[in-house]
């Protein structure tokens, strides 16, 4: 085979991607024999994925793994009644007598008249080919195992500090602002780099059809020292849906340094301080919030924000949109489970709730128009209270230094937050601030308040959101948290 045929076929996978026009023309059958063995209306959809991980443990190959996996879940709607199936076995005779025996179960169920499909207008039509929000990067096929070993070899920086040897600390980001150097040693470094691809194509005998196709490229690192008798961690990662886009030579380095600065935590009264939340965490803050807007909630009685629709619930400095559309970036797609066209969209606008999560289900049970069944690319928008300008770099460093003294959390170590009331109670570690400056580390320290109450105190969002993450929360400033020592 010369070098052009070649490249015709690599063409022809990349316009296919993991999924084939065969498996796609199963997956139809599947649908349709669904219907033709009683159902009413039906839906099906056909993942496949592939993941690659290389792990290191004290910079030698410990593990390498490689998974494949292929599924179909149909979706069937009968006499009023619903299920959902799913099987692997992708053979026209399997599939159709899978589907017989679902809708046979389906037809054993209780009656559900709230369940249908969507309608057709409101599902997605440009998500043909899977490709349109450019999330597949094509050198995903150019990729060998000693690309990947080098990748995961790269990362290792544990035979470069000599383990075991004393070292001083001299870089002022690792001694989080003390004085002196501080000597460990450094116990083990675990780190990881991995790749996947992910394809699902979603169709539905109201007529929708649509794919979804991406990869994604990680790395990430642990590192554990010893100081004093005592261990310490720190953990760092990146990713992105283009390999180009991947941070390399950087995860072992940070997680050292957040390791090293964990040295020589000292106690800390109790009381209200401001609070200074780290982009890496802070979107443990927003999650109670989002899930309050799900109608599932709502419905069920079980939301701090079920009567917040249209209403200003928050502080004018919380503003969250949903960028579900954003070409290149994690998140975003076209359609969501149901099919349903996704828009970029007003979540809450300057501390009013513009919308809910509705699926068509709830929909129904709920008497309200559907919307969409959950977020997809949630973005927290920059804030001052002052209402000056934002400066072009605007993080926990500029939040530290202007807003004087308090806690910097870098960390939470359990707790919840009561979907209900609001109330939460999460453990945090970080670090004292004083004057602008961080003074010392802290840790088994708890935060307790209600949701509501923490977001009406927001004093400051950041620019800094991390472009790896799906969540695009930045750091955060609020007023008068209460901690507990």
């Amino acid at each position: 085979m010369d070098k052009k045929e070649k490249n015709i076929i690599k063409k022809e996978k990349n316009l296919t991607g993991l999924i084939s026009e065969k498996e796609k023309s199963l997956a139809l059958r599947c649908m349709e024999a669904a219907l033709r063995h009683g159902a009413d209306q039906a839906r099906v959809s056909l993942n496949k994925s592939v993941l690659d991980s290389y792990s290191m443990l004290n910079g030698e190959l410990d593990k390498v793994a490689h998974s494949a996996d292929r599924s179909i879940f149909l979706y069937v709607f009968a006499d009023g009644k619903y299920g959902t199936f799913s099987t692997n076995m992708l053979d026209e005779t399997e599939l159709d007598r899978f589907a017989a025996q679902a809708v046979e179960s389906v037809k054993m169920l209780a009656e559900d008249r709230y369940r249908t499909l969507p309608e057709l207008s409101r599902t997605a039509c440009d998500a043909v080919t899977g490709r349109e929000l450019g999330l597949y990067d094509e050198s995903y096929e150019d990729l060998t195992s000693e690309d990947r070993l080098r990748l995961a070899g790269n990362e290792c920086i544990f035979k470069d500090i000599a383990a075991g040897t004393p070292l001083p600390d001299e870089d002022s980001s690792c001694d989080a602002g003390t004085q002196g150097s501080r000597r460990f040693l450094v116990i083990s470094e675990e780190c990881e780099y991995s790749d996947s691809v992910d394809d699902n194509f979603t169709a539905d005998s109201h007529g929708f059809s649509g794919r979804h196709t991406e990869t994604s490229f990680a790395i990430c690192s642990e590192i554990t020292i010893e100081a004093g008798g005592k261990k310490y961690s720190g953990y760092w990662w990146d990713s992105s849906p283009y390999l180009s886009g991947l941070h390399k030579g950087i995860c072992s380095e940070t997680a050292l340094n957040k390791a090293v600065s964990q040295i020589g935590p000292e106690r800390h009264r109790g009381g209200k301080f401001r609070m200074v939340v780290d982009r890496s965490v802070s979107s443990r803050l927003i999650s109670p919030v989002i899930s309050a807007l799900n109608a599932a909630s709502i419905q069920q009685e079980s939301s701090f924000l079920k009567d917040s629709l249209g209403k200003k619930f928050f502080s004018d400095g919380l503003t969250l949109v949903d960028l579900a559309r954003t070409p290149g970036k994690p998140g975003s797609r076209f359609f969501d489970t149901e099919g349903v066209a996704t828009h970029d969209m007003d979540i809450i606008r300057n501390g009013t709730v513009e919308t809910w999560f509705v699926n068509s289900y709830m929909a129904g049970k709920m008497g309200i128009k559907p919307t969409i069944e959950g977020v997809s690319r949630p973005v927290l928008m920059p804030y001052h209270a002052s209402g000056h300008g934002i400066p072009d770099s605007f993080g926990a460093d500029e939040m530290i230094a202007e807003y004087g003294s308090g806690i910097y959390v870098t960390g939470f170590n359990g707790g919840n937050c009561n979907p209900t009331t609001g109330n939460f109670s999460y453990g945090i570690e970080g670090f004292a601030f004083k004057n602008g400056k961080v003074t010392h580390p802290v840790r088994e320290m708890i935060i307790t308040g209600n949701m509501l109450e923490l977001w009406n105190g927001l004093l400051a969002a950041g620019n800094d959101a991390r472009a790896c993450t799906r969540w695009q929360i930045p750091s955060l400033c609020f007023g008068d948290v209460h901690f507990s020592a």
